[in-house]
């Protein structure tokens, strides 16, 4: 192997930062957006992508880079084709992770949690705020499928921009799932790869329909 790409030699001491639990906000979401705004003041690239995995009823997983876009009380927001192997994935086995890589900070974030869909109401709000290309290209791809060639996809772009010039409708197909967290981890890299991790964990007393308080862990690296 070319000396420049042995993986086995491929390196990087993480001594940016620490992490300890006196530094951490009351809850996760409040943590994940303190951490947030420093990966847009550190100008990570697509500081609000993050990798999606979900699973099939047999237990096949699977994963994708995606983008936040909103992250509230209730979680952490994305939007796409209610069609794809993911939405196929969440409608059947509701749960999914998510990871923040914010490699340039020796940072990650990692979710797990219920995954429950917006309303429709919601979906429409965020679908109009989109680009008109970004509202077409919704409608052109039947995300996931098999097609024969990129002819396919650009003829059928072509036809719905004539078909759609101006206001674009929400598709029918198309709508968000907010990952309702039950465990966030921060992640913080560290010397000799004795990195620092500490989760948020949901502790629910009175069943699903309770709220629950969070308590937090300290793991191994």
């Amino acid at each position: 192997m070319d000396p420049q790409h042995d993986l086995r030699a491929m390196r990087l001491s993480y001594d940016r930062d620490t992490l300890v639990e006196a530094d951490l906000r009351a809850d996760p979401l409040g943590q994940f957006r303190h951490w947030l705004a420093d990966a847009i003041a550190e100008a990570v690239v697509e500081p609000n992508a993050m990798v999606v995995s979900t699973v099939t009823p047999q237990g096949v997983p699977s994963a994708r880079t995606v983008l936040l876009k909103d992250v509230d009380a209730r979680g952490f927001a994305f939007y796409t084709n209610l069609r794809s192997r993911k939405g196929h994935d969440l409608a059947s086995t509701p749960r999914a992770a998510a990871v923040f890589p914010w490699l340039p900070l020796h940072r990650q974030v990692i979710v797990i949690g219920e995954a429950v869909e917006v309303s429709r109401d919601e979906a429409g709000s965020y679908f109009a705020s989109r680009p008109h290309g970004s509202q077409i290209g919704a409608w052109a791809s039947r995300q996931s499928e098999v097609i024969t060639d990129r002819a396919v996809i650009d003829e059928r772009y072509a036809d719905l921009l004539a078909r759609f010039p101006d206001e674009v409708p929400l598709p029918d197909f198309w709508g968000g799932w907010i990952i309702v967290p039950e465990s966030v981890e921060f992640w913080q890299g560290r010397e000799s790869r004795l990195h620092d991790r500490l989760r948020y964990r949901r502790v629910r007393d009175g069943g699903l329909d309770d709220a629950g308080a969070w308590v937090v862990e300290r793991l191994s690296p």
